[in-house]
């Protein structure tokens, strides 16, 4: 394999960012793969807020992965930023290869580099392999996640 290049992504992406989120059981129920002004909202708020990343996985000149990475300031733990990652995806042609492993590897590496103090993330109750995964990483299912639907 190849080396996997790890970037922010520019608005060229958005397309293939997409199609990634969709890419997936859940997702097919909550994503679209046509860019329209929602995602074209969504990307340039990102790429605005110094306190968000939406990060590719590029190899041989392609989109194999993303993520989403947010810093975010608080009074807990003394003060301590923490890194909150989401929508993580690897194309479905790129799993079980470890490309997973490095692009979670290289976002908390950024994070610690950063000074944050964790890193956290969500991953639905449904995903049993996304459990092990995170498990393996040294994530710990410490908490209990609640979100409402609006």
């Amino acid at each position: 394999m190849s080396d996997v290049i790890y970037r922010e992504a520019v608005r060229a992406d958005l397309p293939t960012v997409i199609a990634l989120l969709a890419d997936d059981v859940l997702g097919k129920a909550r994503d679209f793969t046509e860019v329209d002004e929602a995602y074209e909202k969504a990307f340039a708020a990102i790429d605005a807020d110094r306190r968000n990343q939406l990060i590719v996985a590029e190899q041989d000149g392609e989109l194999v992965g993303c993520l989403q990475i947010t810093y975010i300031p608080g009074l807990g733990r003394h003060g301590s930023e923490r890194s909150l990652i989401e929508s993580v995806r690897v194309r479905s042609d790129r799993r079980g290869q470890g490309l997973g492993r490095d692009l979670m590897t290289w976002a908390v590496d950024q994070a610690r580099q950063r000074g944050c103090a964790l890193v956290q993330l969500t991953t639905d109750k449904t995903r049993d392999d996304a459990h092990r995964f995170y498990l393996s990483l040294g994530f710990v299912a410490s908490h209990e996640g609640m979100k409402l639907a609006l």
